[in-house]
């Protein structure tokens, strides 16, 4: 039980990544807060508590400590993936990039940083992709740009308070099967006037081990980065992703 007694935030935890890495920390003994605006969904986790909430709303987010209290463990899993290239891409899609890949985890750390720091430690766990600065994919431009921003956030945390006890890394994951994945697959047959299955069979061809990755299996590395155990381990960017970009 490696999380006995420690308290850990979990955004968007109703789906995906999210709840598997909620679920995981709930086994190992944490007192999980599950975020997300999905309550249906979110009412479907048993074991944690349940905070619906909207993350790119900066007053919603800096009111979180005063129900929730001081944590040990901030874990930055919420995104939104939007597809097109500079020119394709919309304005409103390039600003909920920010807003959520971005935005929501700076303001998440801003609300919860000063709690971990008065405790005397912590750990923070962000989310980006190997979508970022590790790799350009085509028809990804404000995603990889958001979420190039989150790797920047982490090594800038991570060196602001390595002398305080706070940890920072993030997590650079390859294509996931989640909710959100089907969606695209849905939306991506769609646009190119192609079979579901068709579009499927394309993003499974582009993986080298020949399959998606499982949220479960980001979860694990969620769950160690955020552990003791990785307490020599700070600032750093960790590739996940079947060694597409190996």
């Amino acid at each position: 039980m490696r999380f006995l007694n420690k308290v850990v935030v979990v955004t968007a935890a109703a789906n995906g990544i999210g709840r598997a890495s909620a679920e995981r920390l709930r086994d190992e003994g944490a007192k999980v807060w599950a975020l997300d605006r999905d309550g249906d969904a979110l009412n479907a986790i048993d074991g944690v508590e349940r905070v619906l909430v909207d993350l790119t709303n900066a007053a919603e987010v800096a009111a979180l400590p005063d129900r929730i209290g001081a944590i040990d463990t901030l874990c930055n899993i919420a995104g939104y993936v939007a597809a097109g290239d500079i020119l394709a891409g919309s304005e409103a899609d390039w600003a909920l990039s920010f807003d959520l890949n971005v935005h929501a985890s700076y303001h998440m750390i801003r609300a919860f940083l000063p709690g971990m720091l008065d405790k005397g430690g912590g750990a923070i766990v962000n989310m980006s992709s190997i979508a970022s600065s590790v790799k350009g994919i085509p028809n990804r431009c404000a995603y990889g740009a958001s979420k190039g921003a989150v790797i920047g956030l982490t090594k800038a945390v991570a060196a602001d308070f390595v002398g305080r006890g706070i940890r920072c890394n993030c997590i650079c994951p390859g294509t996931v099967e989640t909710p959100s994945l089907r969606q695209r697959v849905v939306d991506q047959a769609a646009a190119q006037g192609v079979a579901v299955a068709d579009a499927d069979a394309a993003f499974v061809a582009r993986q080298p081990m020949g399959r998606l990755g499982r949220a479960e299996e980001i979860a694990a590395l969620v769950a160690y980065l955020a552990s003791d155990e990785a307490g020599f381990t700070t600032g750093a960017v960790h590739v996940i992703d079947g060694g597409w970009v190996n």
